[in-house]
């Protein structure tokens, strides 16, 4: 898939340390485990798809921007994770496949949402962006850009969401 010509911001996001993260969350009785059965996506054996928070799904989709999944799930993102959170089946980041490495401290990740995003800004949730990475796209990249650092042991909170919120709603006023 393209990325949205429509001039909305996009939103990239990360699974594993930010919608999946590495500690366990606290028990939620509310919470829908894995026991559904049938042959869904529910039967994917890996425990820590435990860890998702369905709400997440709903919080994303309140985003004024259009939620991309990058992530090296790839396609596996619409099958196994978006259902769980109740999201449709969003667009995929292509990875570029270069022989050449970043430049150092960059994650192999960070040129190709630059490409990806093309003149869109776009927001970044990810739990290995560094100040490399940050500099790279504002050299890089024509258009703003917010690269927000999820911490993997606790994923994606309400004030990870409140900050690109409200980078997202500056961005809309600004337009």
């Amino acid at each position: 898939m393209v990325p949205a010509s429509d001039g909305r911001s996009l939103v990239f996001i990360d699974i594993d340390g930010v919608l999946i993260p590495l500690r366990a969350r606290p028990a939620d009785t509310g919470r829908q485990g894995s026991d559904s059965g049938g042959d869904g996506p529910d039967c994917y054996d890996n425990p820590l798809l435990d860890r998702l928070e369905p709400d997440d799904g709903r919080r994303l989709l309140a985003l004024p921007g259009e939620v991309v999944w990058a992530s090296t799930w790839m396609a596996e993102a619409n099958e196994v994770v978006a259902p769980r959170l109740d999201l449709p089946a969003l667009s995929v980041v292509d990875w570029i496949d270069g022989d050449e490495e970043p430049p150092r401290g960059v994650h192999w990740k960070t040129e190709s949402l630059a490409r990806w995003a093309a003149d869109c800004p776009f927001v970044w949730l990810d739990d290995e962006i560094t100040d490399a990475d940050r500099r790279w796209v504002a050299a890089h990249h024509p258009q703003p850009a917010l690269l927000h650092r999820v911490d993997p042991h606790v994923g994606l909170t309400d004030i990870d969401l409140t900050t690109v919120r409200q980078w997202l709603d500056h961005r809309d006023e600004a337009a």
